[in-house]
């Protein structure tokens, strides 16, 4: 028997003889005997296999870590060849170098065929052809008559005057050409139209003085006139103002002829000269037409044309018309020109 059990023991036969205890001792005084506990042993433990991880709801799974570059894909092999030819760059560099100096060759060589089939067959340089359209130059963008009649290459000398007075008497200014002229009584009126040339130059005529001749002469409301009118047209390009006075003159004159008289009209050339109008230089052209018109009583018209180099870009017309039917206006062919002066 161990201490332990001999303790117990004795513990026990004293309680079966005595009702109290005999001996007064604190409850908390040290037993005779050491009492050892042996410590609670470890309940065993369950291993459980451990659970997958698992995404949340609503979100995919995947690595966490570890990410990286992905691994480069060799080229796909462009052509055949035996084995171990995709594991080698050289084989596979040399064989896409011999595809594109193929294709290059042939690019090439049809190119030259093409060429040599036109050059044979004359389509080459024919309008349309491979080389038939080429490059056009700038548009030459300067007024109709400065093309017709570009100014002289040695400009003519003239020697500066005084603008001569301006004649006494009523007169008829007209801003836009840049002249004035003698203003005459009845039967001349106030010219309240616009004529504009059927010719090269559309020149417009807005000024001036007319009167009627023969009125309804065809039946149908139309009038023949005598007039003084003037007008202005483009002649130089940008700042120059050399102007080419007997070829603007000629065009003018053309230009009048087939715009204002009767179809197959023949011109009498009476005079064409270079003078000076008030000073600046100008060109005189002086012929008559004669024509003949179903209702018309006139059969032929003094015209008398005044070119003006103003000293702008634009030179001055004036242009005088007598019927034959009124003669003894005949004059004022010569007195409308000699009073014309710049303003």
């Amino acid at each position: 028997m161990t201490t332990r059990g001999a303790s117990l023991a004795t513990r026990a036969s004293g309680c079966d003889t005595c009702g109290e205890m005999t001996e007064h001792r604190s409850p908390w005084a040290e037993p005779d005997t050491q009492v050892v506990v042996e410590p609670p042993r470890p309940s065993p433990t369950v291993q459980r296999p451990a659970a997958q991880p698992r995404a949340a709801e609503g979100y995919g799974s995947g690595r966490v870590s570890g990410l990286g570059v992905p691994p480069i894909e060799p080229p796909p092999d462009v052509g055949g060849g035996g084995p171990g030819d995709d594991d080698d760059p050289i084989k596979r560099n040399k064989k896409i170098m011999k595809w594109l100096l193929g294709g290059a060759v042939a690019v090439v060589v049809i190119g030259l065929v093409i060429v040599l089939g036109s050059v044979m067959t004359n389509n080459a340089t024919t309008p349309g052809g491979l080389f038939g359209d080429r490059p056009k130059g700038p548009s030459d963008t300067r007024p109709e008559l400065a093309r017709r009649c570009p100014p002289p290459s040695i400009p003519p000398e003239r020697p500066s005057q005084a603008a001569p007075d301006v004649p006494a008497g009523p007169r008829t200014s007209d801003p836009e050409a840049g002249i004035s002229y003698k203003e005459y009584g009845s039967p001349w009126e106030p010219w309240d139209a616009a004529w504009v040339d059927r010719g090269e130059l559309k020149v417009t005529y807005r000024v001036g003085q007319h009167f009627v001749t023969e009125p309804n002469y065809d039946g149908n409301g139309s009038d023949y006139h005598a007039t003084i009118l003037s007008g202005h047209v483009p002649a130089a390009v940008n700042d120059g103002l050399v102007l080419d006075l007997k070829c603007i003159g000629d065009q003018i004159a053309a230009d009048v002829r087939v715009s204002f008289y009767p179809d197959s009209n023949q011109r009498e050339d009476i005079e064409a000269r270079d003078l000076e109008l008030g000073g600046r230089p100008a060109r005189l052209i002086k012929f008559r037409l004669h024509f003949s018109q179903p209702g018309l009583k006139a059969k032929s018209e003094l015209v008398s044309i005044a070119l003006i180099d103003v000293g702008k870009v634009e030179a001055a017309i004036l242009y005088v018309s007598i019927p034959d039917t009124h003669r003894q206006y005949d004059k004022v062919a010569d007195e409308a020109v000699e009073s014309v002066r710049p303003l």
